[in-house]
């Protein structure tokens, strides 16, 4: 067991043999930045998004777990910029609960994309489902340039 945690004065157990305290050292957690917590900057670390390229469009994959869609927003910015962000709210506490771990992120997130310039920014469609956010937006056909033979004589 690590001592280090005890030594830099961790708030979340009152005892060094208290099992469910046996967590990694986060250095960060008690500096204690201001308008920004380790608990906000760890909801915007752990905000996967995947992004996949197919012959049609540009397909965003977001895991929301518990987010409603009115607490999400995607917005689309002049330069090709496209950006999700949201907030998931802290959980009430009831002063009669006694806590034991708190590892569900809360706080604000935003994550943003340069998109390429195929990108059709004006079709543009969003959905969500089972707590999967999926961005489409759809690309401009590459069009084909027309190739002529030419005979050769000779």
């Amino acid at each position: 067991m690590s001592l280090i945690p005890r030594i830099f004065g961790d708030r979340r157990s009152n005892s060094m043999f208290d099992p469910f305290a046996m967590d990694v050292f986060d250095p960060f957690r008690e500096l204690g930045f201001p308008g920004s917590s380790s608990r906000e900057t760890s909801a915007f670390a752990n905000t996967r998004i995947d992004w996949r390229e197919t012959p049609e469009a540009h397909v965003f994959k977001a895991d929301l777990p518990g987010l409603k869609k009115e607490e999400v927003k995607v917005e689309i910015e002049e330069d090709r910029v496209l950006q999700i962000s949201g907030e998931r709210n802290v959980e009430k506490e009831d002063k009669n609960d006694t806590w034991h771990r708190m590892e569900r992120s809360s706080g604000k997130f935003m994550r943003r994309f340069r998109l390429p310039e195929n990108a059709k920014m004006d079709q543009v469609k969003a959905s969500m489902e089972n707590g999967v956010l999926t961005v489409t937006v759809p690309k401009e056909e590459v069009k084909k340039p027309d190739v002529k033979s030419i005979e050769i004589s000779g």
